[in-house]
């Protein structure tokens, strides 16, 4: 088998700029709308990032793509959590959502969440999930990278608890502790740094435990318990041309989220999983380059997903 050339730099730069325009068209509006510089530089950044990042995945040849895309999760992972987070000290954790509403403040792990997890989830569904997470950025390092498999019954409801837990949390300090937000204190870095620290020794301790980079991501992260709902009804989804899929199954081998793909397009339907990170480990691997990006407006509840084998569940 030969694997496609990289892309040209035109077709690289048509496939990528969807993403960072929309995001950088959302800091102009900010910018305007607030005469703040920051959301200028904020989401400049990040569209930068995205755009090169992107540009490069392209020109690389697809089995080397995902290089690419650690690339831009390393961008954006190190710029949000390590400027705004321990430089800027914002709690980017989920917990400082609740507790920026909690207090009435539209700014921090608020913007941050409306554009990239919930508001952007209906354009790019769970693309961050993909591209720009930072716990992702240190998981996807880890040597589990070909899932053996989804685990049913309880493990799917982890991620609910988390987040129940989490509100819980916040309910604590806010209510009872008598806790308010005071943006550059010691005590949103510390908000952040023992969050994120849980979740990235959780994330090693779940992936070498059920040999998946994956796991914390479907088991245990309460973000897609918010993400879910939108992502349902994303914009941008994988699609399959089905005059060149051949049901080889290549696609459903790499894909980290193990999505059951061929039922999706034996049914003639784009990839409707809430649980597609638009990662494009699928299209990579596609012999036959049946698999593409659309945008289009569809949804439906069926999760087909791949499960792990009685005897490792």
């Amino acid at each position: 088998m030969t694997h496609p050339r990289a892309q040209p730099w035109r077709h690289a730069l048509a496939e990528t700029l969807p993403v960072p325009a929309a995001l950088l068209g959302f800091g102009l509006y900010l910018w305007w709308s607030t005469g703040a510089v920051f959301y200028l530089f904020n989401f400049g950044y990040i569209a930068t990032a995205i755009l090169v990042g992107g540009v490069i995945y392209e020109r690389l040849p697809r089995p080397k793509r995902h290089l690419g895309r650690r690339l831009l999760l390393v961008l954006i992972g190190v710029y949000m959590f390590g400027y705004l987070g321990v430089v800027q000290r914002e709690n980017m954790q989920i917990e400082g959502l609740w507790l920026y509403l909690l207090q009435g403040l539209f700014a921090g792990s608020v913007i941050h969440y409306l554009a990239a997890k919930l508001g952007g989830a209906l354009l790019f569904g769970r693309g961050w999930c993909g591209w720009m997470c930072w716990t992702v950025m240190v998981l996807d390092f880890l040597p589990f990278r070909r899932s053996p498999g989804r685990l049913a019954g309880r493990w799917g409801w982890l991620r609910y608890a988390h987040l129940l837990m989490s509100l819980g949390v916040v309910a604590l300090a806010w209510f009872i502790l008598d806790y308010r937000v005071e943006a550059g204190r010691h005590a949103e870095l510390w908000w952040l740094l023992a969050g994120n620290l849980l979740y990235w020794g959780g994330g090693v301790i779940l992936a070498f435990a059920l040999r998946d980079n994956r796991a914390f991501c479907k088991y245990l992260c309460p973000i897609p318990a918010l993400q879910k709902i939108p992502a349902r009804f994303s914009l941008m989804k994988i699609q399959a041309d089905p005059e060149r899929c051949d049901t080889c199954g290549a696609c459903e081998r790499v894909c980290p989220m193990d999505i059951e793909l061929t039922k999706y397009i034996a049914e003639g339907r784009r990839i409707l999983s809430t649980e597609c990170i638009l990662c494009c480990t699928c299209q990579s691997a596609c012999p036959k380059q049946a698999l593409t990006l659309s945008y289009g407006l569809d949804a439906g509840l069926e999760e087909h997903l791949r499960p792990r084998p009685h005897q490792t569940a």
